[in-house]
C-alpha cells in the first residue's frame, strides 16, 4: 500500500487559483447547489476574504507526490449572519469574537486520509495563537457524505434545522476553543 505525504500550510497567492478549483468543484459536485453569489462569495476573492485579514487564513494540503492541491480550510472573524441563520445563533456567535471554520475541503480522490482534521487542528492552533476568539462556530450540511459524523467528532450541535419545521438542512455546531 502507498502511503501518500500531504503539506499543510498556508495558502499563498499562487494556490488560490487550485483552493477556488477544490472549492468549486465541492458546491458543484457535492452540495449540489453550485456557485451561488450569496452564499459562495468568498470563493471568488479568496485573498481579500482571507489572505490580507489579519485574523482570518486559508490553509491548503498539497499532495507531496504531484504538488495538487488536494484539500482546503479557512478561518475568519465573521459570526454566522442572520438571515439566513437564526436571530439567536448569530447572537450567539459574533463577529469579531467567533472564529468561523470555512471551506473544510477535500477533494473525493483524498478522502479517508485525516487531511479534513489536520487542518481543523491548524485552524483551531491558529484561532487559539489569534487570543481574541471566545468561540469556533461553523455549519455544515449533513447531506454531504460523512460531514455530519466528523463534525460531531469534534465538536457539539447547537442547533439542527433540520428539526425545525420548513427549514434548511443545516447544522450549527460549536468546536472547544484551545487554550
Amino acid at each position: 500500500m502507498q502511503v501518500l505525504e500531504y503539506r499543510i500550510r498556508t495558502a499563498a497567492t499562487d494556490d488560490l487559483g487550485a483552493a477556488r478549483a477544490v472549492m468549486l468543484d465541492t458546491v458543484y459536485h457535492d452540495f449540489g447547489t453550485g456557485y451561488v453569489p450569496r452564499w459562495h462569495g468568498d470563493i471568488i476573492d479568496l485573498g481579500g476574504a482571507y489572505l490580507r485579514p489579519a485574523r482570518h487564513t486559508l490553509l491548503v494540503a498539497v499532495d507531496g507526490q504531484d504538488g495538487t492541491v488536494a484539500a482546503t480550510a479557512a478561518l475568519d472573524s465573521r459570526g454566522p449572519a442572520h438571515p439566513p441563520n437564526p436571530r439567536w445563533i448569530a447572537d450567539r456567535f459574533p463577529s469579531g469574537g467567533t472564529a468561523q471554520l470555512r471551506r473544510v475541503y477535500v477533494r473525493a480522490e483524498h478522502r479517508r486520509r485525516g487531511l479534513a482534521r489536520r487542518l481543523v487542528g491548524e485552524l483551531l492552533d491558529f484561532a487559539a495563537a489569534d487570543g481574541g476568539y471566545e468561540a469556533v462556530y461553523l455549519h455544515t450540511d449533513p447531506a454531504v457524505t460523512g460531514a455530519e459524523g466528523f463534525w460531531r467528532s469534534l465538536g457539539k450541535v447547537v442547533h439542527d434545522e433540520r428539526e425545525d419545521s420548513g427549514a434548511s438542512r443545516v447544522m450549527h455546531f460549536e468546536v472547544p476553543v484551545r487554550p
